[in-house]
């Protein structure tokens, strides 16, 4: 397939978006603003105009999964380097439209919610058949994986012991007396507290903003009591850890949530698109915990040496 865009073209308009969204970048994590930063490969200038781009959302696991798509690619003799951290759809879904990055490890149910917010599918393979019509010109998905990683409501044992919660149905009895902790874009997301309202008539008596995508800093509010809920995801090591309550979802708020590969139609071959169906043929729900754990826990490996060592477990090294 065609290489479309010049290294040179790619790098004016990587920077071009970089300055167009420096405000919707601004609360996201990470010190600088990686769409506008090198990558350790293109600044030691192995970067070429046949360099994969691999972006990743603004939040560990994500930026994990990318290093394990950039790491098999290389490892197949295809040069891939990454971008991570960019930020939430708004921002990475116009960069891969521009050419900024071409791939990006996604989730079926919620991108298939961004792209088409009317959606009620909740099944799997309807999801993914879904985004095939449904994804902007140019960017397509290839074969999702078995690793699934949900939004949940997730509350202390000692709150959940309190108001006897189990379910989100349980909690919407007392939505109105409970904080909710999350990402700004849960307040606007259909999934976010428009669809807790839908769907469960819960409507929270304040929702604080927290720009870590269910990280510490939201655990850490959560466990010191200044909000009472928190969306955090279900791979989460902290869940474990700290004995938190995933509560059950009855009426499916969440769809499916595989992850899956998003990439720009034209600029990723098919030898590349079989280097990352291999990942995802031995991608499961309990590697993304143990490189979340590796990861966010007490070894605090980069999300590169997690790729790495996942990789060479799997013989993709």
């Amino acid at each position: 397939m065609k290489q479309h865009a010049t290294r040179a073209s790619r790098r004016k308009a990587l920077t071009v978006l970089a300055g167009g969204l420096a405000l919707a970048l601004a609360g996201c994590s990470g010190g600088g603003d990686p769409l506008q930063e090198e990558s350790t490969a293109a600044a030691s200038g192995s970067a070429s105009a046949e360099t994969l781009i691999v972006g990743s959302a603004d939040f560990p696991e994500s930026s994990t999964i990318a290093e394990i798509y950039a790491g098999a690619l290389n490892a197949a003799g295809i040069p891939a380097e990454t971008k991570l951290n960019i930020g939430s759809r708004e921002v990475y879904i116009p960069a891969l439209e521009d050419g900024s990055i071409d791939l990006i490890p996604e989730y079926t149910g919620a991108l298939l919610v961004n792209v088409d917010p009317e959606t009620d599918l909740v099944d799997p393979g309807e999801i993914v058949d879904a985004l095939g019509e449904k994804l902007p010109e140019n960017l397509v998905v290839l074969e999702p994986s078995d690793a699934e990683d949900k939004d949940a409501m997730v509350v202390t044992a000692a709150t959940a012991e309190k108001y006897q919660l189990e379910s989100i149905e349980d909690l919407a009895k007392v939505c109105g007396e409970l904080t909710l902790g999350a990402p700004a874009e849960f307040a606007e997301r259909t999934q976010g507290l428009p669809g807790l309202k839908d769907k469960y008539g819960c409507e929270f008596k304040e929702f604080t903003a927290i720009g870590d995508a269910g990280g510490p800093l939201t655990v850490d509010a959560l466990l010191k009591g200044d909000i009472q809920v928190a969306d955090i995801f279900t791979t989460t090591p902290a869940i474990e850890e700290n004995s938190l309550v995933v509560l059950e979802d009855p009426k499916q708020n969440w769809p499916a949530q595989q992850v899956i590969p998003l990439v720009a139609d034209d600029q990723v071959n098919d030898q590349a698109r079989e280097v990352l169906d291999k990942v995802s043929a031995q991608l499961t729900t309990e590697d993304l915990i143990a490189l979340n754990q590796a990861v966010s826990g007490d070894q605090k490996l980069d999300p590169s040496e997690a790729a790495k060592d996942w990789l060479e477990e799997k013989g993709l090294a």
